[in-house]
């Protein structure tokens, strides 16, 4: 199966390279994060509000504990990454291992092709599988707001 096209320079590739520094700033920023032990609202060490359908309904929302799921990941805590969320671990390796390919395809002058069918239903198939766990999360998760939640509400 080829993944790679080869193009005449870099220039027609910077995507790929934006899409690697992308990757490379929010692992930095992961590192940088402690992973909260409540297993949601790490994000909120950047200064960003907490999650809106945790505050109004005291439910997660399908991303809530992603930051959480990936900060733990990048510092070696595997356990506690799938317990945040369940499915931030292999979000992360996936962005991952397309980032590291972007940047391999920008180095060598060649293009990811990320608009194959199969590319394509696998990226499908995987937005269908998160939003399907959030909602069944959401759905079966009552009580979700922290102390800090709820001092946010006030």
């Amino acid at each position: 199966m080829t993944i790679f096209e080869p193009v005449p320079s870099r220039r027609h590739v910077s995507g790929q390279l934006m899409y690697f520094l992308v990757w490379l700033v929010i692992t930095v920023i992961g590192a940088c994060l402690h992973a909260s032990p409540t297993g949601h609202g790490t994000h909120e060490e950047l200064g960003l509000p907490a999650c809106p359908s945790v505050l109004l309904f005291n439910r997660p929302c399908p991303g809530c504990g992603l930051t959480t799921s990936w900060t733990a990941l990048i510092h070696g805590n595997f356990g506690f990454a799938f317990q945040a969320h369940p499915l931030g671990p292999f979000l992360y390796l996936f962005f991952t291992a397309t980032a590291l390919l972007a940047f391999r395809g920008w180095l060598t002058k060649r293009r990811l092709l990320v608009d194959t069918p199969q590319f394509n239903r696998a990226v499908m198939i995987g937005a269908i599988v998160f939003l399907c766990f959030g909602l069944v999360r959401m759905a079966v998760t009552p009580n979700y707001r922290t102390v800090q939640d709820i001092a946010a509400l006030r």
